[in-house]
């Protein structure tokens, strides 16, 4: 059978707010970006997640299915409203974000879908460290892994929720301790574990379990480790830049375009060539690359025509 992508976290509907004025509306959240992004490509994606039967809503149900991106996993509620999340860009156009929510009590009512062999799987971000969400997300990443799904994990920890960190930093251990590869920014591991240099992060998350890292760090470059295998990539600069919202989603997207492509399995991660490697990477930045260049949180139709 066809070889799946899933991803699974929160959605919302992104306002793009620049030198004080709304400038975009877009459905957003960083699972759902790397699933449109995935979809535009014409892969096989499936987005699971949950938002409100309200008007922002309908809007996204209605983008999700424009754009391949599969809905059959989507729960629409009617005790709560769909999310939104401000993005406020500075002058090098980096986002800081402010939520609005009002979820149900009750969250993640549906069953979790079954993982076949080889099957990709994209979490993290919030949702993933939610209480009532995260134990039902790890039992199935459990029963994914012990499948022969690979499993990428993305902490996208926002400085806006770090009064939970305490609370919830055990549940991003346990995340990164069932993921095949970890992928995160620098900021993200600045924050939650308070560790600055590559290889110290590299250390830390391999104490947890997980083998493969890869840390992005903006205009930086790209540090990674692949079993023993320790790669560096730069990235180039991005003309013109609009806006860094969905870049790190669409980086997501990129490596799991150039797996899916090269048809590469969570037990090929350890021995990979470090060519591989790279141009899994370099499939990264592409895509993050494309995604700066818009106020679209997702590659352009025109990138995605040139995959085709």
């Amino acid at each position: 059978m066809a070889r799946t992508i899933y991803t699974i976290g929160e959605t919302v509907l992104d306002l793009i707010i620049r030198d004080g004025k709304p400038v975009s509306a877009t459905p957003g959240g960083s699972m759902l970006n790397s699933a449109v992004s995935l979809g535009r490509t014409g892969l096989n994606v499936e987005f699971i997640s949950e938002y409100g039967n309200d008007q922002p809503g309908k809007l996204i149900d209605t983008f999700l299915k424009q754009n391949n991106t599969g809905t059959h996993f989507i729960r629409r509620y009617e005790d709560g409203k769909t999310a939104l999340a401000l993005a406020f860009l500075d002058k090098k156009s980096n986002a800081s974000y402010s939520f609005y929510t009002s979820y149900p009590k009750i969250r993640m009512k549906d069953s979790l879908p079954d993982i076949k062999q080889e099957d990709i799987i994209l979490f993290g971000s919030i949702y993933s460290i939610t209480p009532g969400i995260h134990g039902k997300i790890i039992r199935w990443i459990r029963s994914a892994k012990s499948g022969g799904a690979l499993v990428i994990y993305d902490p996208n920890f926002r400085k806006s929720h770090l009064e939970q960190l305490e609370k919830v930093r055990p549940w991003i251990i346990e995340n990164i301790s069932y993921a095949d590869i970890v992928r995160g920014s620098d900021e993200d591991f600045l924050t939650v574990f308070d560790l600055k240099k590559p290889g110290d992060v590299i250390v830390k998350l391999r104490s947890f379990g997980c083998k493969n890292v890869i840390i992005t760090k903006n205009s930086k470059g790209v540090e990674a480790c692949f079993g023993d295998k320790k790669i560096h990539v730069n990235i180039p600069p991005v003309k013109p830049l609009v806006s860094t919202v969905g870049a790190g989603d669409s980086f997501n997207a990129g490596i799991i375009y150039a797996m899916f492509k090269q048809g590469i399995t969570c037990t090929e991660l350890d021995n990979i060539a470090v060519l591989k490697a790279e141009q899994i990477i370099e499939s990264g930045i592409a895509f993050a690359a494309d995604v700066c260049k818009s106020l679209e949180n997702y590659i352009s139709n025109s990138l995605s025509r040139n995959l085709k």
